[in-house]
């Protein structure tokens, strides 16, 4: 498979290790000084996109109108989701999102509505996320938190929305989910679902010690994604391992 990358800063060199190591080939890499609109379209099969939410769209819309496959990890951009995926369905083309690519968080992701499930009814507990990134982290919440926080509204009846503190914990009022957004030098990502009460608490922890674990689910979607047409998600690559 012939790969653009779109970004190629930490994540993108990750990226790049993994493709190869898989047997794919980096047609082309897009920087700040190699800008998308010079690239050929016709020596990639598909392009995976890992830059900064202020940009992200452009290059979802460029990619679809060129008929290539876009594969996108930058997150915060999703209030244009309903517009690209509009713009993905009309040109026949291919949108793969996720805010988590790893294997690891996705599994994690539906722990956490399992357990948001069967702790609906348990309303001596009070949850509660925290999430862990680095200080180069733009987004805050992260993409995987509001995730996490999405699946326990869905799946719990005591919470109707939830609200951020950023590198404190917010004050809520009554069916509001806290979650805390911490953002520090020199850490890896981490994330933490509680459920407390006066008389114990549950947890379930997921920590990236690497960004392999995110640049091995891109290129495993990338994979998945050749010859789909659509707008998809990890879900849908993983529906049948998961």
């Amino acid at each position: 498979m012939r790969i653009g990358l779109i970004g190629y800063g930490k994540m993108g060199k990750a990226i790049e290790v993994i493709a190869l190591n898989r047997g794919h080939q980096i047609s082309w890499k897009v920087t700040s000084e190699n800008p998308l609109n010079l690239q050929d379209f016709s020596l990639v099969d598909c392009v995976i996109e890992f830059t900064k939410p202020q940009i992200a769209v452009e290059n979802i819309k460029k990619s679809l109108v060129e008929n290539t496959p876009i594969i996108v990890g930058t997150t915060g951009w999703n209030d244009y989701l309903t517009e690209v995926s509009e713009l993905c369905l009309q040109v026949e083309g291919t949108l793969l999102h996720a805010s988590n690519f790893s294997v690891g968080v996705n599994i994690f992701f539906q722990l956490n509505e399992k357990l948001a499930a069967l702790m609906s009814n348990q309303t001596d507990y009070v949850a509660k996320i925290e999430e862990i990134h680095h200080t180069q982290k733009l987004d805050s919440p992260s993409g995987t938190a509001i995730t996490l926080a999405n699946g326990i509204l869905e799946n719990n009846d005591s919470y109707m929305s939830w609200v951020c503190g950023e590198n404190e914990e917010p004050y809520v009022n009554e069916n509001q989910l806290s979650v805390t957004a911490y953002r520090l030098p020199n850490v890896p990502g981490t994330h933490t679902i509680e459920y407390k009460s006066e008389v114990d608490s549950i947890k379930m922890t997921h920590e990236a010690f690497s960004r392999d674990g995110f640049a091995l689910g891109a290129v495993l979607a990338a994979e998945w994604a050749i010859g789909k047409k659509g707008v998809f998600t990890m879900r849908d690559v993983l529906k049948n391992e998961l």
